[in-house]
């Protein structure tokens, strides 16, 4: 053997066992997910038009039950949802109950330090959601502030702690399901909902009772993303470039279209 052959030879073994190594050392941080063959999504299901469950089939739609369903196909696993719920989404997350949470969720500090947080995907606000005929009147903080004005929220989640901070004057009543509110707001049980401007105009674009009169002015601009346990940092990756494929690809921008001007579940489909 000449000596050039020796030299190649040599050089392809060295790259050969250089590949392997490092096959070895960095294994595919995704694996548990693939070995498993599915994407737990931990969901509220309570968040329209982000993610709903609806109660006779339990099958979820939205926006983000689109958005999870694209992300376990690109995982080439299948989707399973494990419920979880405002107050105990964080110590659903820490205690590992799901790979990640997406249903609406906002990016947040506290969040950031307890957690693990994509990056944002939409942009997001909080906003009032009132009657039509109220819809003059509550157009600040100052206007809803006041003790005759009953405000509802849901327990547990973010609506709630502003509501909390920002009106303490207003009479704050709490009420455990979600997607009840805007219609006990159409009906008088309470004069304010303050949410997301994505549920505002969701609710609004179903009931013509309903209005938001600061919809393009929120009190808060903010962004939703995913909620994943800590050490995960490989799959907050992985969730980080997907959301910039779905971005450049026009996904997200047909997701608008189709759940946050008024769809419903079976529509959006």
């Amino acid at each position: 053997m000449n000596g050039k052959l020796i030299v190649k030879t040599a050089l392809i073994t060295a790259v050969a066992v250089l590949l392997a190594g490092c096959g070895t050392a960095r294994p595919d941080a995704l694996s548990p997910v693939r070995d498993r063959g599915v994407l737990r999504v931990g969901a509220t299901g309570d968040y329209k038009p982000m993610s709903f469950r609806e109660p006779a089939t339990g099958k979820y739609w939205g926006f983000d039950a689109a958005l999870a369903e694209d992300l376990a196909h690109s995982l080439g696993v299948k989707l399973e949802y494990v419920h979880t719920t405002w107050p105990t989404l964080m110590r659903d997350t820490l205690d590992r109950k799901f790979d990640l949470a997406l249903c609406g969720i906002t990016i947040t500090k506290e969040r950031k330090r307890r957690a693990l947080m994509s990056k944002g995907y939409l942009g997001n606000g909080k906003t009032v959601l009132c009657r039509a005929e109220d819809a003059k009147k509550y157009t600040s903080l100052a206007a809803v502030d006041r003790p005759e004005v009953r405000v509802m929220e849901n327990p547990g989640g973010l609506n709630e702690k502003f509501a909390r901070k920002h009106l303490p004057h207003a009479t704050l009543i709490i009420h455990p399901v979600n997607e009840e509110i805007p219609g006990l707001v159409a009906s008088g049980k309470a004069d304010v909902m303050i949410t997301e401007i994505m549920e505002a105009a969701y609710y609004c674009s179903q009931d013509k009772r309903l209005a938001a009169p600061l919809l393009s002015a929120p009190f808060t601009r903010g962004e939703l993303g995913a909620l994943l346990p800590p050490g995960n940092e490989a799959l907050r990756d992985y969730v980080d470039a997907f959301f910039v494929r779905a971005r450049r690809s026009g996904r997200l921008e047909k997701l608008k279209s189709i759940y946050l001007h008024g769809k419903t579940g079976s529509e959006g489909k």
